[in-house]
């Protein structure tokens, strides 16, 4: 036999329960989908998600603010969306605001697409190929159709092989987006080929978003009685009166954004090396070794979630080493210069890739190489005056 206050407090944990998810049901999560796309987003989507389904959440609300960025970031991000259990409302806010390259394959993802007067969507071309795949600037257009009305054939003569392939599947991805949400899929195309934008009222006219909103309250209005397919089947949303949360990004997403940016992924390599190297060459100093290694070893997390062009990490590697054997067998410059010059050439093609925000910034590179070669050159001249 239980104790009186044991059954009391199983009583109010077990009337609690109903509550909480009757409280939980009137809630509507909203989550920021802004900056450059990348690993750290993706995974932020996909957690906040799961969150909004375990909270028993109406919908999920993704207010998009982004430039572009990672094909694989994106990709995932629509994954999450399509297995949702919950409805995805992409939402293009606030004002001046885009969802600009893979920010326009997730607004085409999301059951309900809402953009706010003043914003805009498009320019879904593959960043690889740089400038437009048919080799010129795209001709005149009526209502973002390319003018011979075959905009299949537009962008896909010309250029290589390896420019038409990477066209074509992302024309087959937009487009199959498009299809399952029943949106405007020539438009869909035309910003992949020609790189097309649209404002939204525009967005609205052509069918390729599905209503424009002022601002969150708006939406939720808007959205009151919509029917959106899922796939559990179909739901008539209820968002009059709902509760506004918005999830922010736990410490693991924050720590992943920081690490996964090229910047500092790039540093944190650095710092690993060279506090490795001093470790070596000062057994027993412990610091410079524990640092380098914690250092080094979240670069390899980061660098393992960026596309990196791997002739461009041996070179930067080669480079170091020319560098610090400089240091120890001293060449008067001869293995430094090469060094310091593989290093330079290794760190502008270190990452793969032209999507914004995933660039290494020129001016680090030039700074860390001329600290690199202020390095070398006192030690060079403590080489001449020995």
């Amino acid at each position: 036999m239980l104790p009186g206050w044991l059954r009391r407090l199983a009583g109010t944990l077990l009337l609690a329960g109903p509550f909480q998810a009757a409280f939980a049901a009137e809630e509507v999560v909203l989550i920021d989908v802004r900056g450059a796309i990348g690993p750290a987003t993706s995974a932020y989507v996909a957690k906040s998600l799961l969150d909004a389904e375990a909270r028993s959440a109406e919908l999920v609300v993704a207010r998009i603010d982004t430039p572009g960025g990672l094909d694989t970031s994106m990709r995932a991000i629509v994954k999450s969306i399509n297995a949702s259990v919950l409805p995805v409302v992409g939402y293009v806010a606030p004002s001046g605001a885009r969802a600009a390259s893979a920010g326009t394959y997730i607004l085409y993802a999301s059951h309900v697409s809402a953009m706010a007067p003043g914003t805009n969507l498009g320019a879904a071309t593959p960043v690889e190929l740089g400038g437009f795949p048919g080799g010129g600037p795209p001709g005149p257009e009526k209502d973002g159709v390319p003018p011979d009305g075959d905009s299949e054939r537009t962008g896909a003569q010309g250029g290589d092989a390896k420019k038409n392939k990477l066209v074509n599947d992302a024309v087959a991805y937009i487009r199959s987006l498009a299809q399952l949400r029943g949106r405007n899929a020539e438009w869909a195309e035309t910003a992949v080929r020609l790189g097309a934008s649209l404002p939204a009222e525009e967005a609205l006219q052509l069918g390729v978003v599905d209503l424009i909103a002022r601002d969150l309250d708006d939406l939720l209005v808007q959205l009151d009685g919509r029917r959106v397919e899922l796939p559990g089947g179909e739901r008539i949303l209820a968002t009059q009166g709902r509760v506004v949360v918005e999830l922010e990004p736990d410490w693991q997403s924050r720590l992943l954004s920081i690490i996964s940016n090229p910047n500092v992924a790039y540093i944190l390599l650095l710092v690993g090396i060279y506090g490795l190297v001093y470790e070596f060459s000062n057994p027993g100093a412990v610091l410079p070794g524990t640092v380098g290694a914690v250092s080094l070893v979240l670069a390899l997390y980061a660098f393992q979630l960026l596309p990196i062009n791997y002739a461009g990490a041996a070179l930067m590697l080669l480079g170091i080493a020319l560098m610090v054997a400089e240091a120890f067998v001293p060449s008067f410059g001869a293995l430094g210069v090469g060094g310091i010059a593989a290093f330079v050439v290794g760190s502008l093609i270190l990452i793969d890739t032209d999507a914004p925000g995933f660039g290494l910034s020129v001016p680090l590179v030039m700074t860390l190489a001329t600290l690199s070669a202020l390095l070398l050159a006192a030690i060079i001249g403590m080489a001449v005056r020995s």
